[in-house]
């Protein structure tokens, strides 16, 4: 079975996430060493990856069909009738 593909929201999501927490970190973090750099890196890719995977994406069925179409009926309005002529009881 194969993995399916992240949507776009997935990959923004998750992209941004990477960029505004690696600076976030690396500010309030004031490191300027390489191993430091380095974990703030590897902590924001895994925190952006989270990110992407609990975002909802399109869910997929084992077989994808298209929605069955509805036949189209033309609206006809009836035909107008004559009014029916009023027949009054002849007074007995």
């Amino acid at each position: 079975m194969a993995m399916p593909r992240p949507t776009a929201a997935q990959l923004a999501y998750g992209s941004c996430t990477v960029i505004f927490s690696t600076l976030a970190m690396l500010l309030l973090s004031q490191t300027s060493s390489g191993p430091g750099i380095a974990i703030i890196a590897l902590a924001a890719l895994a925190l952006g990856l989270l990110v992407a995977m609990t975002v909802p994406g399109k869910r997929r069925t084992a077989v994808e069909q298209p929605a069955p179409v509805k036949p189209l009926r033309a609206s006809v309005p009836a035909p107008a009738q004559a009014p029916e002529p009023v027949h009054e009881r002849a007074a007995s």
